[in-house]
């Protein structure tokens, strides 16, 4: 362990979406519905779809190697792959999955973190306790997931919602004694695993007792996730800025969990934000899940929505329930 905390700073930032694009109208060919009334209970007008054999291995491998460039690193200056998915296409390890794609010369330890739509900060929150006690110095964190893939098609009511992509950011040990981790909290409650569910049950021995098999694909209450979220996320962003003796005028971009149109605008008015400081990009990608804040974070950087040398505030929830937050700095160089 290193005789005093290490501060983190965040050295490389990528995005990944696949190119196929399915808008609202074509939704329409699925099930009855229209494009105004998606767009006016969302704020989604379309979402990009993995084809063919594209998976979030795909899309992970992409982004990965977009923020390990931006980074100035090379694959082999990674000594730690951190891998957070709502779905994973790959159960046994997609962490090492990206390490093979990345080509990266020698064994290192990856894993994966299964905290739904909140696998970004929770992810980043395990690289700053690892950063910090020096047990690792460059850590890849990836955020990947394919939704497309596990939703019911014949469910209007949750198949509008998500779409694929993929966003990376690489960490490491800051030189200048400055973290640009200025707070970060993460939080949980099973009692509300019912709102949003995936079941892999699989088939008991066939020498013992069998069970149902339920179906592998995404059921969500969206009303109860919305009344959850409601409740819970305005004031618990407003608790951590309060605890981190921050107020919303110190905070340059919120950039939330591209969930839901409606949610945004409720942290939106809660902080008493402006619309420039809010980042959105859920018109066009819809809910990529565990990939919509560094998504939304990368392209706002690349487009220069979003501008360096400023300090963002990064909210989130998914299910489980999982919920979190950071408040970071965007330095010169990161993307």
């Amino acid at each position: 362990m290193a005789d005093k905390l290490i501060p983190l700073r965040i050295a490389g930032i990528g995005y990944s979406v696949p190119d196929t694009v399915v808008t609202n109208d074509d939704l329409t060919k699925l099930y009855e519905t229209s494009d105004e009334w998606i767009y006016s209970r969302t704020g989604i007008k379309e979402r990009r779809l993995v084809s063919g054999e594209e998976t979030a291995i795909d899309l992970g491998e992409r982004a990965a190697k977009n923020a390990i460039k931006k980074a100035g690193m090379t694959p082999d200056d990674i000594d730690l792959i951190i891998a957070a998915s709502t779905a994973p296409i790959e159960v046994y390890s997609m962490g090492c999955q990206i390490h093979k794609r990345l080509g990266i010369s020698k064994p290192v330890p990856a894993f994966d973190v299964a905290a739904a739509c909140t696998g970004l900060i929770y992810g980043l929150s395990i690289a700053k306790g690892m950063i910090a006690s020096g047990m690792y110095k460059n850590i890849l964190i990836v955020a990947t997931d394919n939704n497309s893939k596990l939703l019911d098609w014949t469910d209007r009511g949750t198949s509008i919602l998500f779409g694929d992509g993929a966003g990376a950011l690489v960490v490491t040990q800051a030189e200048d004694g400055e973290d640009d981790i200025i707070a970060i909290d993460i939080k949980s409650d099973g009692n509300y695993d019912h709102l949003i569910s995936l079941p892999f049950d699989g088939k008991n021995c066939p020498l013992v007792e069998q069970a149902e098999v339920k179906p592998s694909l995404i059921k969500m209450n969206g009303r109860g996730v919305y009344a959850f979220v409601a409740k819970i996320l305005p004031k618990y962003v407003e608790d951590l800025l309060k605890n981190s003796g921050l107020t919303s005028e110190d905070i340059d971009y919120m950039i939330p969990h591209q969930a839901n149109i409606r949610i945004i605008q409720a942290v939106q008015e809660r902080l008493g934000l402006p619309e420039d400081k809010v980042v959105t990009n859920i018109k066009y990608y819809g809910n990529t899940s565990a990939a919509s804040i560094p998504i939304a974070l990368a392209e706002g950087v690349e487009k220069g929505n979003v501008k360096l040398n400023s300090t963002a505030l990064l909210c989130g929830f998914g299910a489980g329930m999982t919920w979190g937050g950071a408040i970071i700095r965007l330095r010169d160089g990161i993307c």
